[in-house]
């Protein structure tokens, strides 16, 4: 069963991680889900998979009633990302889906009609909850070719999907970095290999320095806070990536 820990929360203003599954199957993929709630109102952040499905359900129902959530936000294509998304739909089909305009006729594979997809533009734009405006920040070609991160500046959390995701060992599966030489070790290889393109990368680094960043939350292993968050970044950008084993 997953777990929940609010990472950050001001008044109605709340963010909830969604992590850590010890009795997911071996050959599943550990993922994090996020959820962001305002003025009574959710964004669920990549949801996950349909093998997932019950688990997340369940940890956000223990969080927030489901019933409230406005919508899905998905920062690319993949089945780890949003293949649940079917499953969300059946319990409301109000609900909308939030993706790059390029998975927006890919994605429906998964469920969903064509009421139910906003199609964000390459440049990114706003996204409001019950007045609380969310950025979609470019992150495309990491590793995505059409790739959204999130943005909330008041609570200064940015959801970075894979860019920052770790593939951790049991014993170092806390919800923070809290060793960041140790910890990085287990993002080399993963980023080198699932990141694309450097140019893609350096734009990237440039944009989010910009940014105000207490929390940087990834969709795999551990999240980075205070100080680890820039040093993430300077790390990433000095990564040469697109780089296969062989």
């Amino acid at each position: 069963m997953k777990t929940t820990k609010t990472i950050f929360q001001d008044g109605n203003h709340k963010w909830v991680a969604i992590v850590r599954d010890p009795q997911r199957p071996d050959y599943l993929i550990d993922t994090n889900e996020y959820l962001v709630t305002h003025g009574g109102q959710g964004l669920l952040l990549d949801p996950g998979g349909a093998e997932v499905f019950p688990a997340v359900f369940s940890a956000l129902s223990s969080e927030f009633d489901p019933s409230a959530l406005a919508g899905i936000f998905a920062s690319h294509q993949d089945p780890d990302i949003c293949s649940s998304l079917a499953l969300w739909l059946e319990f409301n089909p109000d609900m909308r889906c939030y993706v790059s305009w390029l998975w927006s006729s890919f994605i429906p594979h998964f469920g969903g009609s064509a009421e139910t997809f906003v199609a964000l533009p390459d440049e990114g734009g706003d996204i409001s909850l019950e007045g609380l405006m969310l950025r979609a920040v470019p992150a495309h070609y990491l590793h995505s070719s059409g790739n959204f991160h999130l943005y909330d500046r008041v609570a200064r959390i940015l959801f970075s999907g894979d860019v920052g995701a770790a593939l951790l060992p049991p014993a170092e599966d806390g919800l923070f970095v809290e060793d960041f030489d140790r910890h990085i070790r287990h993002a080399e290889a993963f980023h080198k290999r699932w990141m694309g393109s450097n140019e893609a990368k350096r734009r990237w680094c440039e944009r989010v320095s910009q940014l105000d960043i207490d929390l940087l939350c990834p969709q795999h292993g551990a999240i980075y806070q205070g100080a680890d968050v820039q040093r993430f970044i300077n790390w990433f950008d000095e990564l040469q990536v697109g780089i296969a084993g062989a």
